[in-house]
């Protein structure tokens, strides 16, 4: 049971690993285009649509779909690395609690 179940937590976290690393590829090449078209805007814009559509969309009007694609590959990076982190504990706490069993 214990190798059955750190084998799954182990695949489990290094394919959320592979995935993560994909977005964030992802992420550095619509980062590139908005860096190369000097489109600025702040975290805050990133978390709140109404605020980007307001305020960043009518600045660049011709780099809204590059936006919308560097901010959509972003929050999923962001879910990705979240629960690689929840992967990662919970394989401490797998192998911290079989540690005590045996």
């Amino acid at each position: 049971m214990y190798l059955i179940l750190v084998s799954l937590i182990i695949g489990l976290f290094v394919a959320m690993l592979f995935v993560n690393v994909y977005f964030r590829v992802k992420v550095m090449k619509s980062y590139k285009i908005l860096v190369q078209n000097r489109v600025e805007f702040g975290a805050s814009h990133l978390f709140n649509k109404q605020k980007m559509e307001e305020e960043i969309y009518p600045k660049y009007p011709e780099q809204k779909e590059n936006i919308e694609t560097f901010v959509n590959h972003m929050q999923y990076s962001i879910k990705m690395a979240s629960v690689l982190a929840a992967l990662i504990t919970l394989f401490g706490g797998v192998l911290m609690w079989y540690r005590y069993d045996n």
